[in-house]
This record gives C-alpha cells, sequence and structure tokens, in this order.
C-alpha cells in the first residue's frame, strides 16, 4: 500500500471528489439501520463492484456478522443479531489475523475458498476484502468488494479502509447513544438504548422497551436485585418522547412512611410542626418527565390508595393544601419482589398493582444473559480506569475464565463493584485472578467422588451386619442377599471388610 491512496485508481481526482461526497454523507447520517447500508454502496460505487459487503466484528467474543450487503436484485442480509458467523472463513479469518488487506485478482486460480459469497450465474472473478479498524487500533470489522470481470482493486484498499472504518466508528457512537429519534412500533437494534449486551435475553428487553416507548402505559421493571433497573428506566426515559425533562428517582424503602408521603406528594406552609415553607413534591419535580419509584414493593398500604389516585385522576394534593392539581408524570416501578405474592398476602392492594403491571417488563439476571459477563466486564473497566485517568487495561485468560463461571448472584451490580476493584489492585496491565478475589468454583468429580464415598459406607455397614447375622458364613450371606458368592467377595474386598474374626464358612 502506497502513502497516496489515490495513486492506482483510475480518474484520481474525481474519485477523490466521489470519496468526500461520501465521506461527507456518512457523516451526517444519524440512522443506525441505514447508515452500512450507505457504507456499502459508497465502496461498490468507488470500485465499480457489483458486490460490497460490510462486515461487523464483536470485540468479545469475535463473533463475524453480515451487517449490510449491497447487490443489485438481491435482497439485504437479515438481522445480524441471528445471522450465521462468519469469523472461521478461511479468507476473512486471514484478513483478521493479519490485519492487512488482500487483493485477488483471479479468484480461479485462488487457494481461499469464496463459498460465503452470493451464488450467481456467472462466477466471482476479483475480490479485495480489507480490514477495518475501532477507536483502539484492532480490527473492528471487514469491507468486502467483489467484481464478476477481471481487475485489479489494491489501489481501492486505503481509501476504503479509511471509509469503512469511518463507517464503522459511527455505527459504534450510534449504538452507543442511541437513534437520534425512535419510530414508534419499530423493532430496535441491539444497544439503541445504551444498553449492554448481546444476549437473547436483553434482545428480548430491548424489544420490549421499543414497544411501550410512545405507549401511556405504566411500566412495572421486575428482576433480581443488581438486574439495572434503574438503567433500563433511564433509557425508556431518555429514548422516548419526555427526553430532556426531568427524570426523577424515589427509592420507597428510603423513607418511613411520613415523610415519603411529604417527598411524594409536597407540603404546603404550616401542613404540620416544622413545615415552616412550601416544599415541592417530586410529583411537581417530575412533571412533564418521569418518576421512577423504586422498591414500590416497599411502600405502605396507605400511601398505596394516594398514588393509585395518581394514576387514575392525573392530580395530586399536597399536604395543607385546599384543592388537588394536575401533573402530567410518566410513573415508572421497580421492585424485586413478588407483588402477586403480597397481593395474595394482603400486603400490596390489588387494583394498584394491576394499574402499575399495565407493561411488565422482566429483567433478566446475569447467569441467563450468555456472553454479555465478559462484555460488561470490559465496558466497567474502561470506565474505571477513564475516572482514574489510566490506559485500558488487558485481561488475563485465566480471569475471563473466572468471571465466564462465577454465577454473580449481585448480578451487574456485582460484577461493577468486583471490575473496579480489580483496576485499583492491578498494578500493571493485566488483570489477574488474583485481582479479582473470587473462590473457584468446586471441581465436578469432587462431588462425584463424595457421592461415591457415601453410598460405599451404607454398603459397607450393611454387608457386614449381614455377615455378621450368618456368623461369617459368605455363602448364606450371598444367598439372602441374591448375588453369586463370586460377587459377594469382590465387593467385601473392594469395601475392605475383614472376616478373619466371624466363625463359619469361609
Amino acid at each position: 500500500m502506497t502513502d497516496n491512496p489515490f495513486s492506482q485508481v483510475p480518474h484520481p481526482l474525481d474519485y477523490a471528489e466521489a470519496l468526500l461526497a461520501w465521506f461527507t454523507r456518512l457523516g451526517s447520517e444519524c440512522d443506525e439501520a441505514s447508515l452500512p447500508d450507505a457504507c456499502v454502496a459508497a465502496a461498490a460505487q468507488l470500485s465499480g463492484c457489483e458486490l460490497s459487503q460490510l462486515y461487523w466484528r464483536d470485540e468479545t467474543t469475535g463473533r463475524l456478522e453480515l451487517t449490510a450487503q449491497h447487490l443489485p436484485g438481491v435482497t439485504r442480509p437479515a438481522d445480524p443479531t441471528c445471522g450465521p458467523d462468519f469469523q472461521h472463513e478461511q479468507l476473512l479469518h486471514y484478513v483478521i489475523d493479519q490485519a492487512t488487506p488482500l487483493s485477488l485478482d483471479e479468484l480461479a486460480r485462488s487457494v481461499y475458498a469464496c463459498g460465503f459469497l452470493p451464488a450467481m450465474a456467472t462466477p466471482w472473478q476479483s475480490l479485495s476484502c480489507i480490514p477495518l479498524f475501532g477507536r483502539r487500533k484492532c480490527v473492528a470489522g471487514l469491507l468486502l468488494c467483489a467484481s464478476l470481470r477481471k481487475q485489479s482493486l489494491q489501489g481501492y484498499a486505503s481509501s476504503l479502509g479509511q471509509l469503512g472504518s469511518f463507517a464503522l466508528r459511527q455505527l459504534t457512537l450510534l449504538r452507543r447513544t442511541g437513534p437520534a429519534h425512535t419510530r414508534m412500533g419499530a423493532t430496535p437494534r441491539m444497544g439503541a438504548f445504551g444498553l449492554i449486551g448481546n444476549s437473547a435475553a436483553m434482545a428480548a428487553t430491548c424489544r420490549l422497551i421499543g414497544k411501550v416507548l410512545f405507549a401511556p402505559s405504566t411500566v412495572l421493571l421486575r428482576g433480581e436485585t443488581g438486574t439495572g433497573k434503574e438503567v433500563v428506566a433511564r433509557a425508556i426515559h431518555d429514548a422516548g418522547p419526555r427526553k430532556g425533562k426531568a427524570f426523577v428517582v424515589q427509592n420507597c424503602a428510603a423513607f418511613p412512611e411520613g415523610l415519603l408521603e411529604s417527598e411524594l406528594f409536597g407540603y404546603r406552609k404550616g401542613a404540620f410542626t416544622g413545615a415552616e415553607r412550601n416544599h415541592i413534591g417530586l410529583f411537581d419535580a417530575a412533571n412533564g418527565g418521569t418518576l421512577l419509584l423504586d422498591e414500590i414493593g416497599d411502600m405502605p398500604l396507605s400511601l398505596q390508595a394516594k398514588l393509585l389516585r395518581v394514576l387514575q385522576e392525573g392530580e395530586i394534593r399536597p399536604l395543607g393544601a385546599g384543592a388537588p392539581h394536575k401533573v402530567d408524570v410518566r410513573i415508572i416501578a421497580a421492585t424485586h419482589r413478588d407483588l402477586a405474592a403480597m397481593v395474595a398476602e394482603g400486603h400490596f392492594r390489588e387494583d394498584l398493582y394491576y394499574r402499575l403491571a399495565q407493561f411488565p417488563i422482566e429483567l433478566p439476571p446475569l447467569r441467563e444473559r450468555e456472553g454479555d459477563v465478559l462484555m460488561l466486564a470490559r465496558h466497567f473497566m474502561q470506565n474505571a480506569c477513564d475516572a482514574l485517568g489510566r490506559s485500558p487495561l488487558e485481561w488475563s485468560s485465566a480471569a475471563l475464565d473466572q468471571l465466564s463461571s462465577h454465577a454473580f448472584p449481585g448480578n451487574v451490580r456485582e460484577l461493577k463493584c468486583l471490575v473496579e476493584r480489580a483496576v485499583l489492585l492491578c498494578e500493571e496491565d493485566v488483570i489477574l485472578p488474583a485481582h479479582l478475589s473470587l473462590t473457584p468454583p468446586p471441581v465436578p468429580c469432587a462431588v462425584e467422588a463424595t457421592l461415591r464415598q457415601r453410598l460405599e459406607r451404607v454398603e459397607r455397614v450393611f454387608l457386614i451386619d449381614c455377615l455378621h447375622k450368618n456368623r461369617g458364613n459368605r455363602t448364606r450371606t450371598a444367598r439372602e442377599l441374591g448375588v453369586a458368592r463370586r460377587t459377594l467377595l469382590y465387593r467385601l474386598a473392594r469395601l475392605n471388610i475383614p472376616c478373619d474374626d466371624m466363625r463359619g464358612e469361609r
């Protein structure tokens, strides 16, 4: 590859002008769904190839997904979250491993299999596969161009590599921050709400969030402690029409009943002893925005009735006020408790439960989010390093293995604290198992041996008792047990049972 990216392309000035126009278009693209399609269209037009493909590579798992494809007359690929993994294709794997472009002018003479390319009436003749680099200078994806005629594509590798890398960085940014606007009813792509994870469980959660963004329904977030209920609530707020308005959080278990009521509804001067001024409640503070009522299961029954009126009438009455007034607040409730069971026990109002659970979302525990642990760990490590002003750390294979095998009863919160502590303990550039301080999981064979030993102890006591009853006569003992004498002798030797002190036939 030469220093001048236009030296080996025909009509360099025209090519440079077209390339600049595509850079401008990709830079202004704010739709996560259309940006990959624009990238492959640009590559096909600039190279003069019939086929252009964009592959995205998962940094954590190494999975290689076909994100977009340009080929006239052929539909674009399916959603990559459920598509095939191309990381083991020999040609693609070589480009990733070597981190350098590969151009083949005559595919018929190539040693690389290209069966992953779309089948055409005439075979593909030329191909160029270009690595795309992310922010950390590692291979984040691939850009592939293929032609049905023989031509040299090597001269396009440098400029198309820069264009594709730019597009991938733009795509990553959109996935982190979410789209500029979300169409009502559209199925969101992974990462559209700033949530981290590629597991099927998180994909289902994102789909539910996308359904309720513009709906007036009250959302009930359920899940174990540490699953990220507040993070999901903020994602619903930030991606919905109330973005830019107040997002207020109140933990219902943090205050006793009297204080919680005054915090939520506010009070007027003189409403009670010590009320020396008017106090704005959280419903008024969140007016026009979103109020998250965390640990809703801990709200006292008397206060539940007042919350139900807010949900039904859309109005509140501060303590000491003469009349209620309207508020426009979206309420999201969250709990780790089983509210249905609390209703059956009389600890939670049934009418309030059904009002809150208009649209329930069950947040998956970390143990059910296959593959997300390592992705989250890298994210928390990066954040911790940024906060400390130090360079990103590497992970040892042993440390990643420990994280993958840990059950994480505290879910994402436990993982976050664990990683932040490991960053503080790490004095070199690599996080080791010692920095995690995790207890290794028990060895399966040890459980098996313990079970075998217990069974053998029971068998030993039973055989000794039977031998004593038959005064050491092994023939009568075998007959009573219904086994061959040879089998009994084997078990006696196996269990180290002596018979010398027992009278009778040997």
